[in-house]
């Protein structure tokens, strides 16, 4: 542990439904919580002050359930409460893992989750509590994505780290599907929007580059793979403001 060169100080973790379902076809992978949690442990211990945003996929799709005739805003609802039982799933296992975790939602659900309050989100993290920012952004129309490059925006973290379900980095096409599918180890924002890449949405992108923030984008089943990335090791794809 002492041989770690911590490179940031405040990060932004996004895990998406699909990261939490792990192996599964649905649902939350406790091994996979497990993983994470043990990973957030370490990286707590070297004062790194860690923020996460929770997808909901595993559980519902707004926009496959807008497909077979659902009002596209009412299913957007919908999936922020998957993400806030991403969420709880999420707090219970690090607070095992001895993490003192709060939950902020960004719909109002007083019984099990604090209002999303910003400066209340920052002095958590500041007390080296781990803040799980659940509700997307409480707004239909906005994907998680969104809500992350948000949050990460708004609590001043250093870097938004995208985790993905067995895919390490950005592609020019889906290389679950391609077998040809060429990685990028290094992108500025804007040759991610130009590409149309779809690892983001283009919203979250547009955030990311006019608040200068980076992005880097990596395989969450690879071993160790966040506590990797918080030690400055090159893997998955870098996504920044400046030219290489």
């Amino acid at each position: 542990m002492s041989g770690i060169k911590v490179k940031f100080k405040r990060v932004l973790l996004k895990l998406s439904g699909e990261a939490l379902m792990g192996n599964n076809a649905f649902g939350i992978d406790t091994h996979i919580l497990d993983i994470i949690s043990r990973q957030i442990k370490r990286i707590n211990a070297l004062n790194i002050e860690v923020a996460i945003v929770v997808g909901g996929g595993n559980f519902w799709r707004g926009a496959a359930a807008e497909a077979a005739g659902m009002d596209r805003a009412t299913a957007d609802y919908a999936g922020m409460l998957a993400t806030i039982i991403n969420a709880l799933a999420l707090q219970d296992t690090l607070e095992n893992h001895g993490i003192v975790t709060r939950t902020q939602s960004a719909i109002t659900i007083p019984a099990i989750a604090e209002p999303h309050i910003r400066r209340r989100a920052i002095r958590h993290l500041e007390k080296k509590r781990v803040v799980i920012f659940a509700g997307g952004t409480g707004n239909p129309y906005m994907t998680t994505d969104t809500a992350a490059a948000l949050r990460a925006i708004e609590i001043g973290a250093d870097v938004l780290l995208v985790a993905k379900n067995k895919v390490d980095g950005v592609y020019d096409s889906d290389p679950r599907k391609n077998p040809q599918a060429k990685k990028y180890h290094y992108l500025t924002h804007m040759e991610a929007i130009n590409l149309q890449l779809e690892v983001m949405d283009m919203t979250a992108f547009s955030l990311c580059q006019q608040n200068k923030l980076p992005i880097i984008v990596f395989d969450l089943q690879e071993k160790d793979s966040i506590v990797r990335v918080i030690e400055g090791e090159d893997i998955g794809t870098f996504v920044s403001n400046e030219e290489k």
